[in-house]
């Protein structure tokens, strides 16, 4: 099931020409990923697991050995090329479209105003070097980089984008992430939960922050990113959709708000973009922000530990093949561990897997009304209170 993006006021319109092109790029991604890249358990099995336990008189043990055994096999270098040209390809058929469209886009974020949402930023923040190392998942200019006035280029390219790469699985406003947190945990497991604040950290365009407005509609809701134009695009985009936060350009390292400001602090795939040391910082940081009997909750892809050793290796492609740098190093880490020691007690700090695909449930309850949940895997997430 793939529904159609969401058509808000800032979305990016592609010609017919950019629409074929972006459905062809989705195509051929469903065409290598189905079809294609399977391949390689066979090549593995039948090819490279002999040639090493030839060499090494013992099979391979973790994933940098099963990459040792199979970067030479022309199967896999082939898919590997196919997969990065996809990738690029994909950004490109999306930059066209907005970058067509790019004054447009800023003149209609202006006139957004802030009736329900505010922006704050800051001309003198300081990018990380972590993020301006490496165009992240080969978007050109990452999250961060700004090549115009009131550039939202990264922000456009980013809603379009993400949906294009994700195949829609996130849903129609790319908003799984939060709206499965919302309506498969929090809600049900802690009904009379009612933060008065919350916090979202490394927000992008806030297509995950935006489903705690509906769910928590008393509460003062920020979110902050380190990316300018992902700001006024996500500032702009909230405007468009009706919904109220307060957009801010902070560091999730170390942020300007008050001890014990929040009830509430999430982030959603925020950690496997920045290396160890900043994620210890996020967790410290999470746990000052917090006040007493509020809870902290990351949500990320299953841990490797939580993986086979092949399925390991596959995953550990995106960094050694398409720039996360830091995908396989957070996946690494204990991350419960890292929780206590920022100071949340051993007691109160846990990990599970929410269910996702709660936009189909809504969907299919709008509908239908069938009560489908429609989930089609699950989120990791590592959570705590305090």
């Amino acid at each position: 099931m793939m529904a159609q993006q969401f058509q808000h006021a800032m979305l990016p319109q592609p010609t017919h020409d950019e629409l074929a092109r972006q459905n062809f790029m989705q195509s051929l991604k469903m065409h290598i990923f189905r079809n294609i890249a399977p391949g390689n358990k066979v090549v593995y099995e039948k090819l490279a697991k002999p040639k090493f336990e030839q060499k090494h008189q013992r099979p391979p043990q973790n994933r940098h050995e099963i990459r040792e055994a199979m970067q030479y096999e022309p199967y896999y270098r082939w898919t590997s090329a196919l997969k990065r040209i996809n990738q690029e390809i994909l950004w490109d058929a999306v930059n066209t479209s907005v970058d067509r469209q790019l004054p447009e886009l800023i003149e209609r974020a202006k006139n957004r105003g802030g009736e329900l949402s505010t922006l704050t930023l800051d001309p003198n923040f300081q990018i990380p070097n972590h993020q301006k190392a490496v165009d992240i998942h080969c978007m050109p200019g990452g999250y961060h980089s700004e090549f115009t006035a009131d550039d939202l280029a990264a922000g456009a390219t980013y809603d379009r984008g993400v949906y294009v790469y994700g195949l829609g699985w996130l849903g129609p406003l790319n908003n799984d992430m939060g709206l499965s947190i919302v309506q498969n945990y929090l809600l049900p497991e802690y009904p009379d939960f009612r933060p008065r604040k919350i916090l979202d950290m490394g927000c992008s365009i806030g297509n995950s922050t935006l489903p705690y407005v509906d769910a928590y509609p008393d509460a003062e809701i920020h979110a902050i990113d380190v990316g300018a134009p992902m700001l006024r695009y996500a500032h702009a985009r909230a405007e468009a959709l009706g919904k109220g936060v307060h957009f801010s350009q902070q560091n999730a390292e170390h942020t300007n708000f008050p001890d014990e400001s929040f009830d509430l602090v999430v982030s959603h795939i925020l950690l496997h973009e920045i290396p160890p040391p900043a994620v210890r910082k996020v967790m410290q940081e999470s746990h000052r922000l917090l006040a007493p009997g509020g809870m902290m909750l990351h949500l990320e892809a299953p841990l490797y530990r939580h993986m086979d050793v092949y399925t390991q290796f596959i995953f550990d492609w995106e960094t050694a093949n398409n720039n996360e740098p830091f995908w396989s190093a957070v996946r690494d880490l204990d991350l419960v561990t890292l929780a206590t020691e920022a100071g949340f007690a051993a007691d109160k700090t846990f990990e599970k897997f929410v269910p996702n695909g709660a936009w189909k449930a809504k969907i299919n309850n709008e509908v239908n009304n069938d009560g489908n949940s429609g989930s089609q895997g699950s989120w990791f997430v590592v959570a705590a209170t305090k």
